[in-house]
């Protein structure tokens, strides 16, 4: 019997053994959304690995295709454990994908309830892990050159006026007003899906009781802002109008390296501006200023897209791993730093602050009582075929600036979104 149970009690140990040995621990799989931070993401994941042995790998999709990857990365038998949902139109696509969120301990680290998006049943299918701004960026030190300051700009006459001048004498200053303007899918979501949320923003301030869910249709109140701020743009610039649809060009590099005054673009190209050797005290970023009365109170367009959701249908495993990862990306002062350096905020306790001078822009905007452009962009309806569609009419318009061919800009932006709206709802 004593040999029977020592026996029994080795075999119990050896099992126990292996079974530790074996343990599955899970592993995270990020299909990111962020093209300019997949370096930083990088050596996170490298970062965690090397501290908990737990597999990070992270997959970012080209600029303008995330969709596009995350169906087919979806379709695999290894399909990412940690994804974007970053608008109600998303939800309804991958809602049933996503891990309820409610009560977890990366939820329960936000330190607003700004940031998340549920489902028509209340499941809390992702939370942001970071919260942006975009407007028009100014280089200050080649404003002053020009004979200007921020204060000669606090509505569209004033920026008109500015930029037309430093237009009209780029050959003398050495620069002009503004960066190209690209119409590729690398550049052309900043004016399809950022400058035009002028006019969505405009009309959600006419009737909010409309934007509290997508819209089934538009009025195109503001499209003529809209037309008065492109055409400020495209025709304030080194590259001529009609050359914009072939793409090609580096805007960022431009404003970098002295060749415009005015970039519109978001907070997140602090980091490459930066690594350029540009200074915090030489920039700013202005409101979209187009005419609208009392815009001289506009401030930036904050908002996110960028909200992270868990694939439910991963394992128990690899759905612990992501959820530990989560957390230790927004807890560990040294992970959440590194974050926060790329992401230029991430709204949760215990992240590290911000050091984005855009952010802080942003913020001085709202303290001075200045109204926020919230992101209605988010609930534009089959956001790729939309904007593909609006793209084409650009192309059209730019190289023959007639009022038929920008009336067919506002039918596929006005137009275009009921089309799309009864497409994605049926």
């Amino acid at each position: 019997m004593k040999k029977f149970l020592s026996l029994l009690l080795i075999a119990v140990l050896v099992l126990s053994l292996f079974s530790c040995g074996t343990e599955d621990k899970g592993s995270v799989y990020w299909l990111n959304f962020k093209p300019e931070s997949d370096p930083t993401l990088q050596e996170l994941a490298t970062m965690y690995t090397e501290k908990t042995g737990i597999e990070v790998k992270i997959v970012t999709a080209a600029s303008g295709t995330y969709n596009e990857t995350l169906t087919a990365e979806m379709d695999k038998s290894e399909a990412p454990t940690m994804f974007v949902v970053g608008n109600s139109a998303a939800v309804d696509t991958w809602g049933e994908y996503c891990l309820d969120l409610t009560g977890t301990k990366i939820a329960n680290e936000l330190n607003t309830d700004a940031y998340m998006l549920r489902d028509a049943d209340g499941k809390l299918c992702s939370i942001g892990y970071c919260y942006e701004c975009y407007g028009i960026i100014v280089n200050k030190a080649l404003l002053a050159k020009a004979g200007y300051s921020i204060d000669d700009i606090q509505n569209f006459d004033g920026l008109k006026k500015v930029a037309e001048d430093i237009h009209a004498r780029a050959k003398e200053l050495g620069f002009d007003a503004f960066t190209s303007a690209g119409m590729d899918s690398t550049s052309s979501w900043r004016f399809t899906g950022h400058l035009i949320n002028l006019e969505y923003y405009y009309e959600s301030v006419d009737n909010p009781e409309a934007w509290t869910s997508c819209p089934a249709t538009l009025t195109g109140k503001y499209m003529d802002n809209y037309k008065n701020l492109w055409d400020l743009m495209i025709n304030n610039s080194s590259v001529a109008p009609s050359e914009l649809a072939t793409g090609g060009f580096d805007a960022n590099s431009e404003f970098a390296t002295g060749k415009a005054v005015f970039y519109s673009q978001g907070n997140w190209e602090w980091s490459s501006l930066s690594e350029k050797g540009m200074q915090a005290e030489d920039l700013t970023m202005i409101p979209y200023y187009c005419g609208v009365k009392g815009e001289e109170k506009a401030g930036l367009n904050c908002g996110t897209e960028n909200y992270w959701a868990v694939n439910a249908n991963a394992s128990e495993a690899d759905i612990q791993a992501t959820l530990d990862f989560m957390y230790w990306l927004v807890t560990d002062e040294e992970a959440s730093r590194m974050a926060v350096d790329t992401f230029g905020v991430m709204p949760y306790k215990n992240a590290a602050a911000s050091s984005n001078p855009f952010l802080a822009i942003a913020n001085e905007y709202a303290a001075n009582g200045h109204y926020n452009m919230w992101w209605a962009t988010n609930y534009q309806p089959n956001v790729d075929a939309y904007r593909a569609t609006v793209v084409s009419a650009m192309n059209a318009y730019n190289a023959n600036p007639t009022d038929a061919n920008w009336s067919a800009v506002v039918t596929a932006f006005i137009d275009g979104w009921a089309t799309q709206y009864k497409a994605a709802n049926n």
